[in-house]
Parts: structure tokens; C-alpha cells; sequence
């Protein structure tokens, strides 16, 4: 099958829209998704930091949604032609952690989503001159007008909902509901503090409030500032002096849960001295320098832990958020803006200057 994908070949460079071939039918446990719509998500960009861990030429992409058009089959599929789906992250499903409902900490994440796949895994994407691209990005690579996956990694969904605006409900999205749904298992009454309002923290601040807990959003761009207003946080600017003492007034007290979506040293800090006694603070951005923490900010049985996915079962999460989204408890298709796939560079410039919350790419159509 021959298509049109993003094509990422340098770490430096543009992404190329070109034609690419996709070599392989549906194996036992597979299926091929048109794609509808693909968000952009920071792990992608983030392929250009990682000293050359994640191979290059690659399509990326991995916040896909669409519509199944072939299936192998297979006794676990119970996916069908037709059926609209969400794709989310890649998993063994049969190692320890994925048998105990946690497959966001799979003993091969980083083999299967980040890295390539595992060695084992053949090429399935070639270009126009028959050279191989990296294996399927998060099970996916859906920077394409198809992408081949795993049926255990797809969601069907209601084909009333506007799949092509789906497909961020499958990684950054999920990663930020799921750490308030899941991880903390937020209430009435609970406080909370999320910095960064971003695609992950604005999704946090939305079930939040879904939950009836009271928050406060810490970022500095007053635009990003507003859209979590809007969703019923209290917004506070990161340069606030005193920030710890602000938010424990705001919390009556200090936060019991805080989630930080920065990978800020200065901030995690202060998002830990904000808490309450046994008060917990989720890290989903991954650190780039040594985290230096403060004496205090562990004192009175406060917890630091790192999140992975949301601690999400993709398959139980996605339906909620779109029911809740249904229920008009959580808009995230306010923070989305839709680009052609032809558009790709122009998306992620928008990303990186914070003028758009979340991109999505439209493989198969113009933008909206």
C-alpha cells in the first residue's frame, strides 16, 4: 500500500510529507486504521532530544484515531471493518505489569513505544527509494494517511463522535485525566495544584474539576492562564513570589495532590512545600538535569512518585473521558486546532510558541 506520511529524517531537520509504502498486510492481532486524526504530542519533538536513542528516518506520530478498513483477526481481536477507534501507547500484555492492569509500565515501553520496537520487530514502512523507516512509533506511526497496529492497543468508540479530534484521548490527554482519575483518584473536597497548563495539564484541570476538586493552575503564559480559568481552576502566574504560601492559602491549608508537567527543579520544589502533610506530588515531564530537592520539602510524609500514561487501562479510560466529554464536563476539543497533513511544520512551530495547546494533523483532509 502506497501513502502519504510525515517523514522525520533528521534530528535537526523539517518533517517531509512523501509517499511511503507500507509493506505488510494485518497479522493475527492486527489491524489497519485510516487515520482521521493524529495528535501532536510533546513526546514526539521530543525524538529530537534523544542523542539519537529514538532511529531515525522514522514516521512519528501516536495520538492517531480513525476507522478500521482490514483486520487478522485472531481469538483476542474483538475488533472489526467499520469499527472507529482510538489508538493509544503499545504494550507485551503479557509480562507482569501488563497482566496486572498496569500496562503503562510494561517491561518493554520503551523497546516498543520510544525506541523503535523491539529488534525482532521487520520494518513495515519503506520510502521511495525502498529504504526502511524505523519501526512502528508507538505501535503506530500515525503521521500517515494508515497506520498497522496492534488491535490490543485500539479503543472502539461511539461512531457518532468526532473521531478525528479523538486520537489525543489515546496519550497526552489520558496522561493527564488519568493522573487525576487514576493515580490520585480525586474527589469533593480534595485540593490540587497542576503546573504547566498545557495539553496534559489543562486535560488535568478539566477532570478536576469533572471530580469537584477544587484547583489552581501555575504556568506563565496568561493565554494558557485563561483557558484553565475557564475550566474552573484558579490561575497563578509561575513567577508569583512566595508561590508555595499563595497556593496553601488557596488550598486551605495546601494541596493534597499536585501534578507537575514541567520537568521544572525550581518548581517541583515548590509544588512539594505547597502540599499538605501526606500531601503527593506526580512528575509526568521527564527531567533533564538532576533533581535537587530543598530540606523541608519531604517532611510530614509528603510523596514524590513519576506517572506513566496515567496510570491508564486505555480501554476503561478513553470511553469515560468521552462520556464525560458528552456530558459537557470535559471540552477538550477547546484546546485543539486541526492542520492539513501537508502542514506538519507549520503545526509543530505553533506547538513550540505555545500558539496552539494541542495540534492535530488531518491525513486525509484539509484543515477545518
Amino acid at each position: 500500500m502506497r501513502m502519504r506520511a510525515a517523514v522525520l529524517r533528521s534530528y535537526e531537520g523539517p518533517f517531509a510529507v512523501e509517499e511511503v509504502t507500507l509493506s505488510a498486510e494485518p497479522a493475527v492481532g492486527e489491524i489497519l486504521v485510516e487515520i482521521a486524526g493524529c495528535g501532536m504530542c510533546g513526546t514526539d519533538l521530543a525524538v529530537r532530544r534523544s542523542a539519537g536513542r529514538s532511529p531515525l528516518p522514522a514516521v512519528l506520530g501516536h495520538e492517531g484515531a480513525g476507522v478500521v478498513v482490514r483486520t487478522g483477526g485472531g481469538p483476542d481481536t474483538t475488533i472489526d471493518v467499520g469499527d472507529h477507534v482510538v489508538l493509544s501507547f503499545d504494550s507485551c500484555g503479557n509480562c507482569r505489569t501488563c497482566r496486572g492492569a498496569a500496562p503503562a509500565y510494561c517491561d518493554s515501553f520503551a523497546a516498543l513505544n520510544l525506541f523503535g520496537g523491539r529488534h525482532e520487530d521487520a520494518p513495515r514502512l519503506t520510502d521511495v527509494t525502498g529504504g526502511a523507516l524505523a519501526p512502528r512509533w508507538f505501535g503506530q506511526s500515525s503521521f500517515a494517511e494508515y497506520a498497522l497496529v496492534p488491535a490490543r492497543n485500539a479503543v472502539r468508540v461511539d461512531p457518532a463522535l468526532p473521531v478525528e479530534l479523538l486520537g489525543p484521548l489515546g496519550c497526552g490527554f489520558l496522561t493527564g485525566a488519568g493522573a487525576v482519575l487514576n493515580t490520585f483518584g480525586l474527589g469533593p473536597g480534595d485540593t490540587f495544584v497542576v503546573l504547566g497548563a498545557g495539553a496534559v495539564g489543562l486535560a488535568a484541570v478539566m477532570a478536576a474539576t469533572a471530580a469537584g476538586a477544587p484547583t489552581v493552575a501555575i504556568d506563565r503564559h496568561p493565554v494558557r492562564l485563561a483557558l484553565a480559568e475557564r475550566f474552573g481552576a484558579i490561575p497563578l502566574h509561575s513567577d508569583t513570589a512566595g508561590l508555595p504560601e499563595r497556593i496553601r492559602r488557596l488550598t486551605d491549608g495546601g494541596a493534597r495532590y499536585a501534578l507537575d508537567t514541567t520537568a521544572s527543579p525550581a518548581l517541583v520544589n515548590d509544588a512539594l512545600l505547597a502540599l499538605r502533610p501526606t500531601g503527593s506530588l506526580g512528575l509526568v515531564a521527564r527531567l533533564h538535569t538532576a533533581l535537587s530537592l530543598e530540606p523541608g520539602t519531604l517532611d510530614r510524609g509528603r510523596s514524590i512518585r513519576h506517572i506513566s500514561e496515567g496510570d491508564a487501562v486505555p480501554a476503561l479510560l478513553i470511553p469515560l473521558l468521552t462520556r464525560l466529554w458528552q456530558a459537557g464536563r470535559f471540552p477538550f476539543d477547546q484546546l485543539i486546532r486541526t492542520y492539513p497533513l501537508a502542514d506538519v511544520n507549520e503545526a509543530e512551530r505553533d506547538c513550540r510558541a505555545g500558539r496552539v495547546v494541542k495540534p492535530v494533523l488531518l491525513p486525509n483532509r484539509g484543515s477545518r
